[in-house]
């Protein structure tokens, strides 16, 4: 880590899942992620809808919101959170300069 610490970013694919998600539930709810300690690698990715707490850092864009909280923030620093549509499938992904390694499924991850 170079010292110099920027906060995640959302690109705009991933806002606009986050708006088809709000259509089709009929509910605005903010995208959390999340670091916690486990995994194959040992740390992964808790990604999730979930409602604002008072301390957390606040992604925003047309009124669709993306929520780290203070503890996560450290391991997101720099970060991407993207959301792919690939063959396996699709996700939210997280493309994590602070990551030395990663697992296949990529979830999971160690610095």
């Amino acid at each position: 880590m170079n010292g110099l610490t920027l906060p995640p970013r959302v690109t705009d694919r991933a806002f606009a899942r986050l708006a088809e998600i709000a259509e089709t539930s009929g509910e605005m709810r903010a995208l959390r992620v999340a670091v916690e300690g486990g995994g194959c690698s040992g740390f992964q990715y808790d990604i999730k809808l979930d409602d604002p707490a008072a301390d957390d850092l606040v992604l925003e864009k047309d009124g669709l919101k993306v929520l780290v909280d203070q503890v996560s923030l450290p391991f997101l620093s720099n970060a991407v959170i993207d959301f792919s549509e690939e063959l396996i499938g699709a996700r939210f992904v997280i493309e994590n300069p602070n990551a030395s390694s990663s697992c296949g499924c990529g979830t999971s991850f160690s610095i």
